[in-house]
């Protein structure tokens, strides 16, 4: 069985975003999705910093300093960018401003509820940054993570038991093994790896699931 690359859960990911949208890309894995965007839509890209009109990661040696993305990477700007002040961007988050966001995940609930920023372990470091208000905020939420954990635990779970980033906030799943829609019937299961059964996706995931039915 393959697994899904990095850059190829991005792909996907960036497959699925409309011409036309305004998305905010966590930090972790969703801001790969800014390199895979079709070159045929118009995706304006937000980050919660201050800066809506990024573009795909520098080159090598072309980095400026001055643009960087939420998670201090840098990035590119399109024609048009702007610049805005740190309580304007949240104000766009909490506004409905978002079309989509794409957030890391450490569990989704088999109903969409999500958790992001803290494992609950003695001395780990709380990060939720803008999470909640993305959550909240973003019109459709989309995680982008690994269907496991390294110990072999599906990240996709009957209940979350880490504290909570939000409630019932999550529209689709994507991991390394398969896109997984939350929808008011549960979790219907999409595009699986090449090499892996549906069984096999059930076993691994533990929640129940729905296959999609074919075109």
């Amino acid at each position: 069985m393959q697994r899904l690359t990095r850059d190829q859960m991005a792909a996907r990911v960036a497959r699925d975003i409309p011409d036309g949208a305004v998305v905010n890309l966590g930090i972790g894995l969703p801001t790969l999705v800014g390199n895979h965007l079709p070159a045929d839509r118009e995706i304006l890209l937000h980050s919660e910093n201050g800066l809506l009109g990024m573009g795909p990661a520098p080159a090598p040696g072309e980095e400026d300093g001055d643009l960087i993305n939420a998670g201090k990477q840098p990035v590119t700007i399109k024609p048009g960018a702007s610049y805005f002040h740190h309580a304007d961007s949240f104000a766009m988050m909490r506004g409905g401003h978002l079309d989509y966001c794409v957030l890391g995940a450490f569990q989704v609930s088999a109903t969409g509820d999500l958790a992001n920023w803290h494992t609950g372990a003695p001395g780990a470091i709380p990060a939720v940054g803008g999470a909640m208000d993305l959550a909240i905020g973003a019109k459709q939420v989309f995680v982008m993570m690994e269907h496991l954990t390294k110990q072999g635990e599906s990240k996709v779970v009957p209940e979350c038991t880490y504290p909570l980033t939000g409630i019932g906030c999550v529209t689709r799943i994507y991991t390394d093994l398969a896109t997984l829609d939350v929808t008011p019937d549960g979790l219907v299961a999409r595009d699986l790896v090449e090499g892996l059964s549906f069984d096999e996706l059930q076993r691994l995931t533990g929640v129940p699931l729905k296959q999609a039915h074919s075109a």
